[in-house]
């Protein structure tokens, strides 16, 4: 098992920054996939951006070039830089980490961007 806590959240202006760290309660050097999902208001939960086996970075089409994931094994902590944000990434940002067949996530954090 493993537990995720988010934080990081906030209001932020259009074309602001927010970085989200997800602190996870045990080494997640094994653990892939590893990332963010998104849930605004009346809509379905989406997928932000994650890591994969290998490495490998993939990204929703609307946030490509705008956020950039990244992981820190020995802080157990994954991280997703938001760069140029939009009104249209208000939500609640969820971690999520794939482990032995199981999906877990965090409790989320709020996103809100606007002026």
């Amino acid at each position: 098992q493993v537990q995720l806590v988010e934080s990081g959240g906030g209001l932020v202006q259009p074309g602001g920054s927010l970085r989200l760290s997800c602190a996870a309660s045990r080494s997640i050097f094994s653990i892939y996939p590893m990332g963010w999902y998104r849930q605004a208001p009346g809509k379905q939960r989406e997928l932000v951006a994650i890591i994969a086996s290998g490495g490998k970075k993939i990204y929703a089409d609307s946030v490509q070039g705008r956020f950039t994931i990244s992981r820190d094994n020995a802080k157990m902590t994954v991280y997703l830089q938001m760069n140029s944000l939009k009104p249209e990434d208000t939500a609640v940002y969820y971690c999520n980490a794939h482990l032995d067949s199981e999906n877990y996530w965090g409790q989320g954090t709020q996103v809100t961007v606007s002026s």
